[in-house]
């Protein structure tokens, strides 16, 4: 925590976003002496910005962790503060932070009703797209994943997915036509699920179809930490 630049939000579904406040807590004893930008979507009636998901934790009057306010209130005493940040983006990549060699852009995906971004940091020469979750049917995710190094795409459904699911998340097919549309150099295949373990085989298949480059499954953070 103390060596973070910055922590970035794909969406607040539970299982992307649940371990935050723990986050935060471990910050206590590692003595973190610089403010910690946040960024994450705007909300809408259905969830909460980003913004407001860190107040709901840490907000000093109604935070349900409010006896950590004093890394988000100002005026309050601490090491570091807390400096959430609402990212309103569209399907063309916006700059959202930079520092030094580190360069942040985001763009907006379709996750149902779920406000969702995508990332692309660059650092050191080298640039990492990471999807999150979406169903793929934007073309922003094209763009900001064009000539990168690394692109982690989450596969949560197999081919064939109906329904919500397949509303919700991209399907074999459409990460591998995304991959080879941005001419990624590598792709890692992440967030994978009950739905998508053991089918290693058919979702590789189904890539390769569109796409010819290294392929690497792996389970990862669904929440980004980039340092």
């Amino acid at each position: 925590m103390s060596q973070l630049d910055v922590l970035l939000f794909t969406h607040f579904h539970v299982d992307h976003s649940a371990d935050f406040p723990a986050l935060i807590k471990s910050s206590w004893f590692e003595d973190r002496k610089r403010p910690l930008p946040i960024y994450g979507p705007a909300g809408n009636d259905f969830m909460p910005s980003t913004t407001e998901f860190v107040s709901d934790f840490f907000g000093e009057k109604h935070g349900a962790y409010r006896y950590l306010s004093e890394l988000l209130a100002p005026g309050e005493e601490s090491s570091y503060k807390m400096q959430p940040h609402n990212v309103v983006a569209s399907s063309t990549p916006v700059a959202v932070f930079r520092s030094g060699d580190l360069a942040v852009y985001a763009v907006r995906v379709v996750h149902g009703q779920v406000p969702a971004l995508a990332w692309r940091v660059e650092v050191g020469g080298k640039a990492i797209v990471f999807s999150g979750d979406t169903n793929g049917q934007d073309g922003g995710l094209v763009r900001l994943a064009m000539n990168a190094d690394l692109f982690i795409a989450h596969n949560a459904v197999p081919e064939g997915a109906v329904g919500i699911e397949r509303r919700l998340h991209m399907p074999p097919s459409v990460i591998g036509q995304i991959a080879e549309d941005a001419h990624v150099k590598n792709l890692v295949l992440s967030h994978r699920m009950l739905r998508t373990l053991g089918k290693e085989d058919q979702t590789q298949s189904e890539i390769r179809k569109r796409y010819s480059g290294p392929i690497e499954f792996a389970n990862d953070l669904d929440c980004f930490l980039v340092r």
